[in-house]
């Protein structure tokens, strides 16, 4: 397979804005939600979607520490066991959070966990407004925008080690070109 995939169409050559969270407002959706705090609503403030074994020791936990000194309540599953689908328990926390963060980098897109995680976050926006902030996590934004070089490398191996998974491949792709396309995201600084 090659380092390209045809599910995304053109972008335009415009760049996408870097932009640094401001967990003030982050926390704060709508001006009724932030009247009730997390555990009145039984939600997190924040759903972090990401790829571990990218980013679990030094970004991620950075983030998650920066967001827990302001006092926004942040799910990360980090310590779930993953399966060949996510679970009711896990959809339900991600549709009853405020604001997901979906974290791409390298490897992303070689886990059916992030990818199906990511469609329920799409659907959420789509459905009920969540606001959802992509980060391009040592990855060039063109490449998840356009399913190229590394990122394409990525979701290559994924279905030839799960074939089983192409019949995902159209969510996926939905949900990936309508997130990374969004233009209040933030670009780490070096892409690696």
């Amino acid at each position: 397979m090659g380092s390209s995939f045809s599910c995304f169409a053109s972008t335009s050559s415009q760049q996408t804005p870097s932009f640094i969270i401001n967990a003030n407002s982050a926390s704060s959706p709508s001006s009724k939600s932030s009247q009730l705090t997390p555990s009145e609503l039984n939600k997190h403030e924040v759903f972090i979607n990401f790829r571990g074994k990218d980013i679990r020791d030094g970004f991620l936990s950075f983030l998650f520490e920066s967001l827990k000194e302001k006092g926004i309540d942040t799910f990360k599953d980090e310590n779930l066991k993953t399966g060949t689908e996510i679970t009711p328990a896990l959809k339900q926390t991600i549709q009853e959070s405020c604001i997901s963060i979906a974290i791409f980098s390298k490897n992303y897109a070689d886990s059916p966990w992030c990818l199906d995680e990511l469609v329920v976050i799409n659907e959420c926006r789509e459905k009920s407004g969540q606001i959802v902030l992509p980060v391009f996590y040592r990855v060039d934004p063109t490449d998840v925008q356009e399913l190229r070089g590394p990122f394409a490398r990525a979701l290559a191996r994924l279905l030839k080690d799960h074939s089983d998974s192409s019949h995902n491949l159209g969510g996926w792709c939905h949900a990936l070109k309508t997130i990374s396309n969004d233009l209040s995201a933030f670009v780490s600084n070096e892409i690696k």
